[in-house]
């Protein structure tokens, strides 16, 4: 039995796609999960994604969603509550109810609104019926933590070069296996 998980993120400079790249290790991390990295489109430019942009098909098949944006004045980034604007007919149908679902995101400096921006994130998800998890505190690396990581989800302070410390590389790790372990139990039953 396959259990896959998409890893939907739109980033604009590196880091939120470097922290979503770490999820998806997690994910893999557990036998029989699969993570499908997919990005939104951009609105307004000319700049091609590395990866598949999502389709709402992907959404309805999933078994769990994992999902991030840089911090854009405390909320997520604009092409991607976009995308979420458009998916009346998947929240009508119930097709994301009770699926798992986890956050993360990035930012310029240590308080530059990554909690309020996973929160935002959290909105439209909780409006489809889905069941939010973030990083316990049984995670030791957020008891000490001085660069990303909160009990709301994985984040990033970007220095710029888009490379994560190994406290945020084993969180965002984390979080990714939490939410495979989780869609997986939840397939098994």
């Amino acid at each position: 039995m396959t259990c896959q998980l998409v890893v939907l993120y739109y980033s604009r400079h590196g880091s939120t796609l470097a922290v979503a790249r770490q999820i998806a290790r997690g994910i893999e991390s557990v036998s029989g999960c699969e993570a499908l990295l997919r990005t939104v489109e951009e609105i307004h430019s000319e700049t091609e994604s590395t990866d598949p942009i999502v389709q709402l098909s992907e959404l309805k098949q999933c078994d769990g969603l994992a999902m991030g944006s840089p911090v854009w004045f405390g909320n997520m980034a604009a092409p991607l509550k976009h995308f979420w604007d458009q998916t009346t007919a998947l929240w009508v149908a119930g097709d994301l109810i009770d699926k798992p679902a986890c956050l993360f995101s990035s930012s310029s400096s240590l308080h530059g609104g990554q909690e309020t921006t996973l929160q935002t994130m959290m909105l439209p998800l909780l409006h489809h019926g889905m069941m939010i998890m973030g990083i316990p505190y049984s995670e030791p690396k957020l008891h000490s933590t001085s660069s990303g990581g909160t009990p709301y989800g994985a984040t990033t302070v970007s220095s710029g070069s888009g490379a994560l410390t190994s406290e945020e590389i084993e969180l965002a790790q984390s979080l990714g296996q939490r939410l495979a372990t989780t869609a997986l139990k939840m397939k098994e039953s």
